[in-house]
């Protein structure tokens, strides 16, 4: 998958992108990541990224022409004025603006994106962007949470970590991805490990009998009271079966006794 990356500060994402799942999915080839420093699109001596609003008011505003130099000149063609253009010799792949007004980044989110094999993600900053990248260059625009940051370089980190999860044979483990959290709707069941008795707490004995079956229901219905329990929100578009629904009702009732 790879990954094209327009900020103006390239250098935020070294420490991040340099390590761990990330770097190892760069290492095999699995994933390719390109920073494009949106300043080097400028025109004119002075390089300017941003000027003040036109109608007044405080903060400065991306302009159009470097971020539309900068993602055609990586694309390699001039983005038309309308619409998403898809078939014949010409492909727009998805171009993401990271913005609070975006729509929110979920899981769900996270694997219809890592269907394609090229994401373009352009980092706003300062009081946001021209409205005509919104209107004729980006194809989305995603939140990562109902806040404000400084710019969108921490919330392109997030969706690449997300989606560099979601590739087949980047983690260890095959079902390492499908058991986390928000994966399957629900949040993830308690992990052990040793010593089996840390300071008086015992780790619970289904995990330690062996019997896969039971401790394969044990993990369920821990990840269902857990969401119950701290998300309940979730649970309203989670994947359940009668069974799920059964216990739900098992523990609703008994905290009404």
């Amino acid at each position: 998958m790879q990954f094209d990356i327009f900020t103006l500060f390239p250098e935020m994402f070294a420490g991040v992108f340099d390590h761990s799942i990330i770097r190892r999915a760069q290492e095999t080839g699995a994933v390719h990541i390109a920073l494009h420093n949106i300043r080097d699109y400028t025109t004119g001596k002075h390089r300017m990224t941003d000027d003040t609003p036109y109608g007044g008011g405080g903060g400065m505003v991306m302009k159009p022409e470097p971020i539309f130099n900068a993602v055609e000149a990586v694309l390699g063609f001039t983005v038309p004025d309308t619409g998403y253009v898809t078939g014949g010799s010409i492909e727009r792949p998805p171009i993401i603006l990271m913005s609070p007004k975006g729509r929110l980044f979920d899981q769900t989110v996270a694997e219809a994106l890592g269907q394609y094999p090229r994401l373009l993600i352009i980092c706003g900053r300062y009081e946001g962007v021209d409205e005509r990248v919104i209107q004729y260059l980006t194809t989305d625009q995603i939140s990562i949470g109902d806040y404000v940051l400084s710019g969108g370089e921490i919330p392109a980190m997030t969706i690449v970590d997300a989606l560099v999860r979601l590739i087949p044979g980047v983690l260890g483990d095959p079902n390492a991805a499908a058991n986390d959290s928000h994966a399957g709707g629900l949040l993830e069941y308690p992990h052990y490990t040793r010593p089996a008795n840390f300071r008086g707490h015992s780790v619970p004995d289904i995990l330690l009998s062996g019997h896969h079956a039971n401790v394969e229901t044990w993990r369920r219905q821990q990840a269902l009271k857990r969401t119950l329990e701290q998300r309940p929100d979730l649970l309203e578009r989670a994947a359940l079966s009668e069974q799920d629904r059964a216990y739900l009702r098992s523990l609703e009732e008994n905290n009404q006794s």
